[in-house]
């Protein structure tokens, strides 16, 4: 199958790529997909219909593995850890022209140049969202006790300096305890940007995901899964709060199961 029968996968960790897969197979589509070495389980290869291994920044040998299945549709799905990006990248040729269109190393920059060479070689780039829209977030509370207006005055300062970091283009995730902002994420990823709000005082924080202000629809959405719980319940945090509409819940079941057990509350909340 080609064309409209089948779409691109380019997959990074987690478990995003798998639930992509099965919705994709759900419609009726052919799933090609390409992996990262380092970053994509290798379960994956039993969900698709063929996967090829390659090198982080090896951008034209996404594009060769495609072009060799008759792929003119993509979606990106699954992260991509940024310290691995910058020490384990291998750029390809195709790379190089990517970064000729940039002035800046920045993600969203470096992905809206990713996606405009994969347009040039009769490949478009679509929203995973498009495939999964039930994993997007709900408005309201979702599990657990309701916010103290603490939590509440938290919430509302982690969404307004989320929103400055994301529209400097730097991370998605703040830290909030008591109106004290404990942590902002930087290239280490979100459950490592609450680790570090632990260490220094996270009993009881707010912590906030928001999407960037300016965020392209089809890459980096922000998504939480159930070991983001795991590490709110190490380090004391109680509140998560994510970007209705526009964040990923991977897994919401477990981790609403969670969040009822460990008392934690999930809220979803319009952060633009």
């Amino acid at each position: 199958m080609s064309g409209a029968d089948a779409i691109g996968l380019i997959a990074g960790s987690g478990r995003l790529p798998h639930l992509f897969a099965a919705a994709a197979r759900e419609r009726g589509l052919t799933v090609h997909a390409v992996a990262h070495r380092g970053e994509t389980d290798d379960s994956l290869a039993a969900a698709v219909a063929s996967l090829t291994w390659v090198r982080v920044a090896q951008v034209k040998a996404i594009v060769d593995a495609f072009k060799a299945r008759g792929i003119e549709r993509a979606v990106m799905a699954g992260g991509i850890g940024r310290v691995r990006a910058i020490t384990q990248a291998r750029p390809d040729s195709g790379m190089v022209q990517v970064l000729a269109r940039v002035r800046s190393l920045r993600d969203d920059e470096l992905l809206r140049a990713f996606a405009a060479y994969l347009e040039g070689k009769g490949i478009r780039l679509a929203s995973v969202a498009e495939f999964v829209p039930q994993l997007l977030a709900p408005e309201g509370l979702l599990a657990g006790p309701k916010l103290s207006r603490q939590q509440e005055e938290d919430l509302a300062l982690g969404v307004q300096v989320a929103g400055a970091l994301g529209q400097a283009d730097v991370g998605q995730t703040v830290v909030v305890r008591e109106g004290v902002v404990l942590a902002v994420e930087a290239v280490e990823g979100t459950d490592a940007c609450v680790r570090r709000a632990g260490a220094l005082g996270g009993k009881g924080a707010v912590v906030v995901k928001r999407v960037k202000p300016n965020q392209d629809q089809r890459f980096d959405l922000p998504s939480v899964g159930p070991v983001t719980m795991e590490v709110m319940r190490e380090v004391g945090a109680r509140v998560l709060a994510v970007d209705a509409g526009h964040s990923l819940m991977l897994d919401a079941d477990v981790i609403f199961r969670h969040a009822q057990r460990l008392g934690i509350s999930v809220v979803g909340v319009r952060m633009r």
